[in-house]
């Protein structure tokens, strides 16, 4: 039995398997990182990882572009019977929830850098500058899109924080396979 790339009705494939621990990975390191950069005291290392959190966003921001993409692209296996219906009528929303943020946070850094008063260019992995958003450059404007980044972050690493909870629950508590759907891939005989 081979692996399939796809979605079955039941199960994810590799396509959707590989993003979603590739952008929970990067989504949850972001997190880690923006939280050390902001305490430290060395400004030569602030700098180097300011330029390393704003590469990883870029990437972050591709990886979620992308994921929306392939999610429509396929078709989204259905729920296990044994799932409720008020949780088979939130789970929708709270992905489409999980995907705003992911997409929210890594633009408004980029706002953020693109009204920094710094001009201080976006070097994505040092491969290229990454032109700025067209925004007007101003204080008031860096500390509105600072205060959304920080906001964002916080509530979107809380959103990330119940998605974990629920798949645990499904996993442990329910014993339903919900979890094993994103671990294991759909085979072409699905």
């Amino acid at each position: 039995m081979q692996t399939s790339i796809t979605n079955s009705p039941t199960r994810y494939g590799w396509g959707a398997i590989l993003l979603h621990w590739l952008i929970a990975l990067v989504f949850i390191g972001q997190f880690g990182l923006g939280f050390v950069m902001v305490r430290l005291t060395s400004q030569r290392t602030v700098f180097e990882l300011i330029q390393l959190h704003k590469s990883f966003g870029f990437l972050l921001l591709g990886l979620v572009l992308l994921r929306i993409a392939w999610r429509l692209g396929n078709a989204t296996p259905a729920l296990p019977r044994s799932v409720g219906t008020l949780e088979r009528r939130a789970a929708p929303f709270a992905h489409l929830a999980l995907y705003a943020f992911q997409l929210a946070l890594p633009l408004s850094g980029w706002a953020l850098v693109s009204v920094s008063m710094l001009e201080i260019p976006s070097l994505p992995f040092n491969l290229f500058v990454m032109p700025n958003l067209p925004l007007a450059e101003s204080d008031g404007a860096e500390s509105f899109w600072a205060a959304a980044h920080w906001y964002l972050a916080y509530a979107g690493m809380t959103l990330v924080a119940l998605h974990v909870a629920a798949a645990l629950r499904h996993h442990f508590q329910l014993r339903d396979g919900v979890l094993t759907r994103m671990v294991t891939p759909s085979s072409d005989s699905e």
